[in-house]
């Protein structure tokens, strides 16, 4: 009999209490943007085929529940395109909403760590980009 033992790709298990990643999410428009960064390039996220997720963005008058469902399937979105958890966001959006977003997301786990209106981010790049750099610098560092 042979026995042989299965380790992760690193060698250590995973922390489930260490960070997770931190993302852009733009919902200036219609539809929401997500977006990660590494080392200051960042790339807008998309779905595979067969696994879209809708991510209109609510009106400006909607409840926190229906901001809590953007968030969780933008999270969602992240996840399955880096396979791994998402804990921490950047978000573009009017003035208006941040205090819907701020609930939204305490009740969905996400932790915001800012909100931006649009004017506050470089014209030259898309929103969710520039949020997604944003949100790499201002993440809490992994544990070593």
């Amino acid at each position: 009999m042979k026995l042989f033992q299965i380790e992760e790709p690193d060698g250590s298990p995973v922390d489930p209490d260490a960070p997770g990643a931190a993302i852009g999410i733009d919902i200036t428009g219609g539809q929401a943007e997500v977006a990660f960064a590494v080392g200051g390039n960042a790339a807008v996220l998309n779905d595979r085929d067969g696994f879209e997720v809708d991510l209109a963005v609510p009106a400006l008058s909607a409840a926190v529940p229906e901001w809590q469902a953007l968030l969780e399937r933008a999270r969602l979105r992240a996840e399955r395109a880096l396979a791994r958890p998402v804990t921490h966001a950047v978000v573009v959006a009017d003035a208006a909403t941040f205090e819907r977003l701020q609930g939204g997301a305490a009740e969905g786990d996400l932790v915001l760590l800012r909100t931006v209106t649009p004017d506050q981010l470089p014209a030259t790049e898309k929103r969710a980009l520039a949020a997604a750099i944003l949100a790499e610098d201002l993440a809490p560092p992994a544990a070593p």
